[in-house]
């Protein structure tokens, strides 16, 4: 007997502000159960402490979600100087704590500038990266620490909002991958007084800035399921910048079928949105030596 499938079928992104204080999943948790969704991912986590842009991937969404996880990421973080912690962040136990008396902003500055373009992070130890199968946080909390190799990140830019005592406000433009944690340590490294993230907000993912708090989505919530999935954009958006072909209804059922099609005046190489006559999305492409574009991921709207 066929299992049933629980939930509805919705497809879209939802754009949430995450609260601090809950964990990335918690979040889509509780989204994919106010959308009563039957499927549903995330496109990246966001620490508990860390609040902002989550990115929510429902249904057929789910299958454009790692290129999002590629995307660039903003953030407006708070370091504190002066005080090293077992984890990086506030949530961890003090280390150390050693004068700051000697840092000034001639001195901030400097050093800001040298953590701008490609730099080496090694990951830390309170993050999702697998060891043999396991994830580094749940060793950390065992007391373990493994050897970890350093990653080449990149700090598109890097500007200083204010620094008020032992507060070092900052906001960051980087690569995927880049652990602001580490970069607070790093930093602080450099500066001889050591540092974690107090406060971290994420602004950005790639073109998205909007976001919708809880307060919002269940608001709409009681408003009826029309008015919650008024609240989804479209999925292709996560790919706004790709060039963009539309099919003819026959090409439509070949690309369907799994067939590379020729399409007049595509472009000649890369990747490639898809869309039917009516404007439907169908997916992504790859254009061929020949030409052709080849489907690649198609979704079932």
């Amino acid at each position: 007997m066929a299992r049933r499938r629980n939930g509805r079928d919705v497809h879209g992104i939802l754009l949430l502000n995450k609260p601090i204080g809950i964990s990335s999943n918690s979040a889509l948790q509780r989204v994919k159960h106010l959308f009563q969704a039957r499927k549903a991912g995330h496109t990246g986590s966001l620490d508990q402490i860390a609040s902002g842009l989550l990115p929510v991937c429902l249904g057929e969404a789910t299958k454009l979600s790692g290129f999002l996880l590629d995307a660039n990421k903003y953030y407006q973080a708070e370091f504190t100087l002066g005080v090293t912690t077992t984890t990086g962040d506030g949530e961890g136990e003090i280390q150390q704590i050693r004068p700051t008396d000697n840092i000034d902003r001639l001195k901030i500055d400097k050093v800001i500038a040298s953590f701008t373009g490609p730099i080496q992070q090694v990951p830390p130890m309170h993050s999702a990266i697998k060891h043999q199968g396991q994830a580094l946080y749940k060793l950390a909390r065992q007391g373990k620490v493994v050897e970890r190799q350093a990653r080449t990140v990149t700090i598109y830019t890097l500007t200083v909002r204010r620094f008020v005592e032992n507060i070092l406000a900052v906001e960051v433009h980087c690569s995927k991958g880049t652990y602001i944690r580490t970069l607070a340590e790093d930093i602080g490294e450099v500066l001889g007084c050591g540092a974690h993230v107090s406060a971290l907000h994420r602004i950005g993912v790639g073109d998205y800035w909007d976001m919708i708090d809880f307060e919002t989505l269940q608001h709409h919530a009681e408003q009826g399921i029309d008015a919650l999935d008024n609240l989804l954009i479209p999925m292709h958006t996560a790919l706004l910048h790709w060039p963009q072909v539309k099919l003819t209804a026959e090409l439509t059922y070949y690309v369907r079928q799994g067939q590379a099609v020729q399409v007049p005046r595509a472009p000649t190489s890369g990747w490639i949105k898809m869309f039917a006559n009516d404007d439907r999305f169908l997916g992504i492409g790859q254009i061929l030596d020949d030409g052709r574009i080849a489907p690649r991921r198609l979704v079932n709207l």
